[in-house]
């Protein structure tokens, strides 16, 4: 609904609501191509949809029945508060603008305007059904599940991990940064892009009432944010307060935001130190087909760099690292002396890596973060070790630029 949406409460000379119309008229078929199950949001969209559509078609008897068995459901959702105080202006005279009430205040209207757009705009723009995450290349055995955020729709998405292949569950709404996504320093209020992990569960116990039913830090700052120079922290996927079931799409100081009914679904889902959360301006999908083939290019990578790291050909090895390589504090020429010379001492080399995720960053570079155990053994030396490494495409072949214990 837009400021020119109009409520008429008389027949006769009603004007069709233009905004509300476009967003009802595509509804039908983003809601058919897809059947997730329910969450809270997707119940308050399901009713928001009905409300417009009354509100369209006129029926203002209809929607605000609608309006009052939502704020029935939800009473502390002050979208729908906002929407029956405009349906009963409405009776008296033509309402031209959500959040018509005389003094209402401006900045809450946009905010609560700005909500329903961007939930009736994610059932118009629902990804194809069998579309993947370009993000999500692998998951790790023991990794059930991962989240995926969308900050421009304002959606987060969970996929399980289905024998390797990433299978939609859930999506919900979020609210994000104040100031949008990308965040660089400590109170800057904008949400990070990256990919990242949940590192603990915080009880609703512990934290104020802020947080709502519980949060979830990430490892913002990761190795590649700092590494970029990008600083701050306390970067949670949370709850909303008690008097509160949804927020503004930007509204936290660059947190994750769901309402506490959708975290409590989330949170069953999530496994500490093992689900990764990739947050993303827009995401970007898929098809099976094209989701394989990048799967394969990047596997076959990383075969060709552990078969040429057991072959002791340096030459062959080196190639494998980005002109612009970090890795333990050195640079790409003193990585290259160094290993050359741990080369030379050994008569044989093994390598095996085993639980390998694959996770493509967002955003416009060519790059992924694989992480994987690594079951080293030689003539002289064996260890074992988790090891992440980055990978990003240089003159058209994937390269290693960033590589150390994870």
């Amino acid at each position: 609904m837009s400021a020119s949406t109009r409520f008429h409460g008389s027949a006769g000379t009603r004007r069709k609501a233009a905004v509300a119309a476009a967003l009802c008229a595509a509804l039908a078929a983003g809601a058919a191509a897809q059947q997730p199950p329910r969450s809270a949001s997707e119940d308050v969209e399901n009713a928001l949809v009905g409300i417009f559509k009354s509100i369209e078609s006129h029926r203002l008897s209809e929607a605000l029945a609608r309006t009052e068995a939502l704020i029935a459901a939800r009473p502390n959702y002050r979208l729908a508060h906002l929407i029956k105080g405009d349906l009963l202006l409405a009776r008296a005279h033509p309402v031209r603008t959500m959040g018509a009430a005389p003094n209402a205040p401006p900045e809450r209207v946009r905010e609560l305007r700005e909500e329903a757009l961007v939930r009736l705009a994610a059932y118009r723009q629902r990804p194809p059904k069998d579309a993947i995450p370009r993000y999500l290349l692998q998951m790790r055995p023991d990794q059930r599940h991962a989240v995926v955020v969308d900050t421009r729709k304002a959606r987060l998405y969970v996929y399980q991990n289905d024998n390797g292949k990433p299978r939609f569950v859930a999506d919900y709404y979020i609210s994000h940064g104040k100031m949008g996504a990308e965040k660089f320093r400590e109170g800057d209020q904008k949400t990070p892009l990256g990919v990242y992990h949940v590192t603990a569960s915080l009880p609703k116990a512990k934290l104020a009432d802020l947080y709502g039913d519980g949060a979830f830090p990430i490892n913002y700052p990761n190795d590649w944010d700092r590494r970029n120079g990008r600083g701050g922290s306390g970067i949670w996927l949370h709850g909303t307060p008690s008097d509160t079931f949804a927020r503004a799409p930007r509204a936290s100081d660059g947190c994750v935001v769901l309402s506490n009914q959708d975290l409590r679904s989330v949170a069953g889902l999530i496994q500490v130190g093992l689900t990764p959360v990739i947050i993303s301006e827009e995401v970007e999908w898929l098809s099976l087909d094209d989701w394989n083939n990048e799967r394969r290019a990047l596997l076959g990578a990383i075969e060709n760099w552990r078969r040429d790291w057991e072959s002791r050909d340096s030459d062959a090895y080196l190639s494998h690292y980005a002109k612009g390589f970090k890795g333990d504090g050195m640079n790409l020429k003193q990585w290259s002396e160094r290993k050359r010379q741990v080369n030379a001492g050994k008569a044989w080399i093994k390598v095996a890596l085993t639980n390998v995720s694959m996770f493509r960053y967002p955003g416009k570079s060519e790059m992924v973060v694989v992480t994987f155990d690594q079951e080293y053994k030689s003539s002289n030396l064996a260890n074992t070790m988790r090891k992440r490494t980055y990978w990003q495409k240089e003159d058209g072949r994937w390269k290693i630029v960033d590589e150390g214990a994870a």
